[in-house]
């Protein structure tokens, strides 16, 4: 039994061979304080964020792409293992496969290797989550040419240049999703005076949200607590608000995408320059954030078909042909 896990910050991603990508779940675990016990793991405890009493705690246990807790990470890999691996193969030790950033520690790395042994499996392989995003997007890795993917999740924003089956040159950054959320709701709290939750602001910028400003905006309504008065009130907001809020954030990844074409051999560089970078991960979702990282580094840029699924695809693709990548791609305990 194989299984390949994209661990992320905001949402885990299952793959089983034979089958592809059998689950999608927020990376959220909800406990019981006075049992010290898991109520629930996944959507059912995304849906307690901010609306549970004091004998209830939700943890997202992974900040930043790397695991902040380990015992909550532990519970979860063992959830997800015991979703997927059910009849007769529930007896079997399964070998996990667990993408990881670019930038991760030896310490971090074993913490992972750590939790998906103590979670039950058999063995645990890591592999550089822009390596396996760069598969799952269908680059082809293992040609003498260069490909850049930008990888943006909850945590991170990984952007790598890869050639002949490795990384290059390669950056991660600790700003992606999570920090765009917060600049949601540092933005509505200073122009706007009303407080909202993460989810809110999660789904304002889903919903509405743009990287470079618009002539037609969208508006949306969107309800939070008054910092003044205390009271619930409802407000509107626009798209380009929501522009303007995350700027910042988008700055830092673009700096980021240059300083590694700054560090690319100018072979490479030219390979990219004609091919374009593709771009990957939730992030990939932001309206008009190609055009953008386009505009700023005056490199083309594209979308990957299906951006939230490429880690996971990647894993897949590694699991089919486990013995050819085991050597140049996976760190092993």
């Amino acid at each position: 039994m194989k299984i390949g896990i994209d661990l992320g910050t905001k949402n885990s991603l299952v793959f089983i061979r034979g089958k592809g990508v059998v689950l999608d779940e927020p990376s959220v675990v909800a406990v019981s304080l006075q049992e010290n016990q898991i109520l629930a793991v996944g959507a059912e405890a995304k849906e307690m964020i901010g609306r549970t009493p004091d004998v209830i705690r939700v943890y997202r246990p992974l900040k930043d792409g790397v695991i902040a807790n380990s015992r909550i990470t532990q519970a979860m890999i063992k959830y997800f293992i015991s979703k997927v691996n059910t009849g007769f193969n529930r007896f079997i030790k399964p070998e996990l496969l667990i993408g990881v950033p670019a930038g991760i520690s030896s310490t971090e790395k074993r913490a992972v290797i750590q939790s998906g042994i103590i979670a039950g499996a058999r063995d645990v392989f890591v592999a550089k989550e822009p390596v396996l995003s760069a598969i799952g997007a269908g680059i082809p890795i293992n040609s003498a040419s260069g490909h850049m993917i930008v990888d943006i999740g909850g945590g991170t924003a990984e952007v790598a240049v890869i050639s002949l089956g490795g990384i290059v040159t390669s950056e991660s950054l600790r700003v992606a999703g999570d920090i765009l959320d917060n600049c949601v709701t540092d933005y509505i709290k200073e122009k706007h005076n009303l407080a909202i939750g993460d989810q809110t602001a999660e789904g304002i910028k889903i919903k509405i949200g743009t990287a470079l400003p618009e002539s037609k905006e969208e508006i949306m309504e969107i309800r939070g607590r008054d910092l003044q008065t205390g009271l619930p009130r409802m407000i509107k907001i626009s798209s380009n608000e929501i522009c303007e809020a995350i700027e910042d954030p988008l700055d830092d990844i673009i700096v980021c995408i240059k300083s590694v074409l700054r560090e690319t051999p100018p072979e490479l560089a030219g390979d990219i320059m004609d091919k374009g970078m593709v771009i990957a991960g939730g992030g990939a979702c932001l309206k008009n954030i190609a055009t953008l990282i386009s505009q700023k580094t005056g490199v083309p840029c594209f979308i990957a078909e299906d951006p939230l699924k490429c880690v996971v695809k990647g894993t897949g693709a590694v699991l089919d042909n486990l013995d050819v990548y085991k050597k140049s791609l996976m760190a092993k305990k």
